[in-house]
Formats: C-alpha cells, sequence, structure tokens
C-alpha cells in the first residue's frame, strides 16, 4: 500500500494512515492482520510524536535516534537492517524515469504509474 504526498512534504504526517490502513500477510493460511508487529524509519522519523503513536497502538518502532538525542538502548540493529528491502523496492521502481520525476500532474494519475510500475516488477 502507498500514499501519495505532494513533492515538497514529509512522509511523517501520513505515518498514523498508512499504520491504519496496512495489512500484514500471515504465514500460511487466514486473514491477514490489521497491526504490524513494528515500524521502522530512518532518522528523519525520530521524532517524539511518530515515536508515541506506534507505542499507543502497541507496535515497535525501530528508529535509530539523531545525534542531539539520548541514544535508545532498546534500539534493534538487526531489525533496523531489513529496511533495505523497502529502500531497493523504491529504488526498483524510480528506473521508470515517469515515477522519478513525477511527471504526472495528478495523484490518481501518477498512482496509476506506481502500481503499473510494482506488477511488472511483480511479474
Amino acid at each position: 500500500m502507498f500514499v501519495l504526498t505532494e513533492g515538497q512534504r514529509h512522509e511523517q504526517p501520513v505515518l498514523p494512515l498508512l499504520i491504519d490502513r496496512a495489512a500484514v500477510k500471515r504465514r500460511g493460511r487466514g486473514r491477514p492482520r490489521i497491526r504490524p508487529d513494528r515500524v521502522a524509519g530512518d532518522k528523519g522519523y525520530s521524532s517524539p510524536t511518530i515515536r508515541r503513536y506506534p507505542q499507543g497502538r502497541r507496535i515497535g518502532a525501530v528508529i535509530p535516534t539523531k545525534a542531539d538525542e539520548v541514544p535508545d538502548p532498546a534500539f534493534d540493529r538487526s531489525a533496523y537492517r531489513e529496511r533495505n528491502v523497502v529502500e531497493r523496492l523504491i529504488n526498483r521502481l524510480e528506473q521508470w524515469r515517469r515515477i522519478a520525476t513525477r511527471y504526472e500532474k495528478r495523484a490518481a494519475n501518477d498512482g496509476a504509474m506506481i502500481t503499473i510500475a510494482a506488477i511488472l516488477l511483480w511479474v
């Protein structure tokens, strides 16, 4: 699932929307879970607001602290390294010039292009 924002905006304001709409596939059969075990983000998501939202929903946050913050002793480095899967997916999607440069004027068209690119990567 993805949510489109304006190009100059940070994704931080839409994090609650993503967490509320997300579904986590179960191993084997069954309906997807609504709540993930953990969410991961880079240092740009290291703010008290973002850290409080997952805690309120009993979701773990794997977010490193900034240099000017007190280090978190519970930070899971190995779980943070798994973010590279998502980063690699974004890099592969941005190989389509139309997605990387956001040629589309409307969000619906841009979303359609991202969906088509994701389908082509999946196939």
